[in-house]
C-alpha cells in the first residue's frame, strides 16, 4: 500500500524504490538478456512494470535509460487505443490454393528490427479493460495473433496506483503474474542529482532541496515543478519580477507551493553559491567569507549550508573528469570549514570517497576527514 493523502489507500506492487534503484534493476535484467551469452536470445525477458504516482518521471527515466544505453526505443500509450484493431492490427485474407486464412498485419508501432530495444507500454492500466486483457498475450509471449516481436526486445510498463482517485482499470492476478513489479517513489536527493545533469535551473534545485515537502503528488509534482523552473530560465532577477513569477507558479503548481517559492526568493535563498563557484574560486578565503555571511551570521542557517553541501556532492558525483589541484584544494577548504557540523561533513565525505571518480578518494589524505571516515568503518 502507498498512501498519498489520508482519504486514499493506493495499491501498488513490488519494492518501494527511487529512480536510481529502478535503473539498477533495469541494468541487471537488460544485461542478463542482451549481453550475457548464457541467456541472451534463449528466452524472452519477463516484462517489468513500474508503478508510481503521476509526474514523478517514470516515463522519462525509462526513455533516458534506453537512449543512454544505445538501445532502440518504442513507446505506446494504450489509453489512446479505441478499438481492438489498434492493438491487434488489421485483418488480411490470404489465399493458398483452395485454402483461405485470416491473418493480422502488425500495427505500425510493433518493432521491425531486432534489438536490443526497450518497448514501453505507458500508463498501461489507463487503457480500456478490453485492451488491457488483449495485452496479456503480448506480455506472456511477445506476440499477438499473427505477429511477434523480433528478438532482443524487452517490454517495460508504467502504471498508476489502484484503489484511489486515478481513473485506472484494475489488473487481475492473471495479468499481474506476467510481470515483475516495483514502485517508484520520489527521492529528493536522487532527483537533485538528476537535475544537475539535466540542466534544470539551479534556483529550482535549491528550492526543492530546501522544501522537499512540496512534492505532494497532486497538483505539484516533479514534472510540474520542472515545467515551472524552465519558465524561469530567462528571468535573471526573480525578486524584480515577483508578479510574473507568481503567475507562472500559479499556472504550474498549487497555491501553497507558489507561496513557498515566493518566500524562498524573498529570503535570498535563490542566491545560494553554486558548486562551480566553490570549486573554481580563485581565492578560497574570499569564498569562505561569502559562505560564512550566508550561513554563519547571527542566525545559523543550516538549511542553506545543507543545500550547498548536497548540490556540491551531487555535482562531484556526476563529473567524469578528475579534479584539478586547484579544485581539490577548494574542496578540501570547503569540507574543513569550521562551522560545518561533523555529521554533515562525514555524510558528504562518505558519498564522495565511494564515487567512481578516483580523484575524490584523495579525501582520505585529509587527516580530519580520514579520522571521521575510519571511525565509521
Amino acid at each position: 500500500m502507498s498512501t498519498k493523502t489520508p482519504q486514499f489507500n493506493y495499491i501498488t506492487y513490488g519494492s518501494k524504490v527511487n529512480a536510481s534503484q529502478v535503473e539498477k534493476l533495469l541494468e541487471h535484467v537488460t544485461h542478463q538478456h542482451f549481453d550475457n551469452p548464457e541467456h541472451a536470445g534463449k528466452r524472452r525477458p519477463t516484462p517489468v512494470c513500474i508503478w508510481g504516482m503521476h509526474g514523478i518521471g517514470k516515463t522519462e527515466m525509462v526513455r533516458d535509460f534506453a537512449l543512454n544505453k544505445g538501445y532502440q526505443f518504442v513507446y505506446i500509450a494504450p489509453a489512446q487505443f479505441e478499438e481492438m484493431g489498434d492493438l491487434l492490427g488489421m485483418p488480411k485474407i490470404s489465399h493458398q490454393g483452395d485454402n483461405t486464412a485470416t491473418q493480422f498485419i502488425a500495427p505500425d508501432w510493433v518493432p521491425k528490427q531486432p534489438g536490443p530495444g526497450i518497448f514501453l507500454i505507458d500508463d498501461v492500466n489507463r487503457a480500456d479493460d478490453r485492451i488491457l486483457r488483449g495485452i496479456m498475450q503480448l506480455l506472456q509471449n511477445y506476440e499477438l495473433v499473427s505477429w511477434r516481436f523480433p528478438p532482443g526486445w524487452m517490454i517495460i510498463l508504467t502504471a498508476n496506483p489502484d484503489g484511489g482517485d486515478y481513473s485506472v482499470s484494475t489488473m487481475d492476478d492473471a495479468m499481474l503474474t506476467r510481470m515483475m513489479h516495483m514502485t517508484m517513489e520520489f527521492d529528493v536527493k536522487t532527483w537533485a542529482r538528476w537535475a544537475e545533469t539535466a540542466g534544470i535551473d539551479p534556483r529550482g534545485i535549491d528550492f526543492i532541496l530546501t522544501y522537499p515537502e512540496v512534492i505532494t503528488g497532486a497538483r505539484t509534482t516533479p514534472r510540474s515543478l520542472v515545467q515551472f523552473f524552465q519558465s524561469l530560465e530567462t528571468i535573471p532577477d526573480l525578486q524584480a519580477e515577483l508578479d510574473l513569477v507568481k503567475m507562472l507558479g500559479d499556472g504550474c503548481l498549487d497555491e501553497a507551493t507558489t507561496t513557498a517559492f515566493i518566500t524562498f526568493v524573498n529570503m535570498d535563498m535563490n542566491k545560494i553559491i553554486s558548486p562551480q563557484e566553490v570549486l573554481g574560486a580563485p581565492k578560497f578565503q574570499i569564498m569562505e567569507a561569502q559562505i560564512k555571511a550566508l550561513v554563519d551570521g547571527q542566525t545559523k542557517r543550516m538549511d542553506i549550508l545543507s543545500v550547498m553541501m548536497t548540490r556540491l556532492t551531487n555535482y562531484l558525483l556526476n563529473i567524469k573528469e578528475d579534479l584539478t589541484e586547484k579544485e581539490f584544494g577548494n574542496l578540501k577548504a570547503f569540507i574543513l570549514l569550521a562551522f560545518i557540523p561533523n555529521d554533515l561533513r562525514l555524510a558528504m565525505a562518505q558519498e564522495l570517497v565511494n564515487a567512481p571518480n578516483k580523484s575524490l578518494k584523495k579525501l582520505y589524505s585529509i587527516p580530519e576527514v580520514a579520522k571521521l571516515l575510519l571511525a565509521k568503518m
